[in-house]
């Protein structure tokens, strides 16, 4: 597993591919916050954090089917690396909030981003990706 988690350490983009309940595939390359290294007496699952519209298709296809798999990716969606299996979770407004702080961390632009967002009042949620 440490080689599944590490091929994501300088990726910019995430494949993120979800299912919907006819079982096929829907791959959408996404920004991502990976959680910090908890500490090693507690060895906890790697997070990824993904944010996206409320009710955008990846969401819905998440309530119904928790099975991900995720892959590192460049802006377009083309692989870099290997495909890894997954669950993902809606986060409650705690933890989004966290993931949330991670994503505008690493990525200056979101906080620009989420500024014309609540102008224009779209919400958002954020998603807990746990590597399997």
């Amino acid at each position: 597993m440490p080689d599944a988690i590490a091929q994501f350490a300088n990726a910019k983009y995430l494949n993120l591919e979800t299912f919907r309940k006819n079982g096929s595939g829907v791959c959408t390359p996404v920004w991502f916050a990976q959680a910090p290294a908890q500490s090693a007496a507690v060895s906890g699952p790697d997070v990824f954090y993904v944010y996206s519209e409320a009710e955008a298709g990846k969401v819905k296809r998440i309530r119904n089917n928790s099975k991900v798999r995720v892959a590192p990716c460049d802006m377009r969606g083309n692989l870099r690396g290997a495909w890894v299996e997954a669950r993902a979770r809606i986060c409650g407004a705690e933890e989004a909030a966290h993931g949330q702080q991670l994503l505008r961390h690493k990525y200056w632009l979101k906080i620009i981003g989420d500024f014309f967002g609540r102008l224009l009042r779209h919400r958002n949620a954020v998603i807990a990706i746990e590597l399997d």
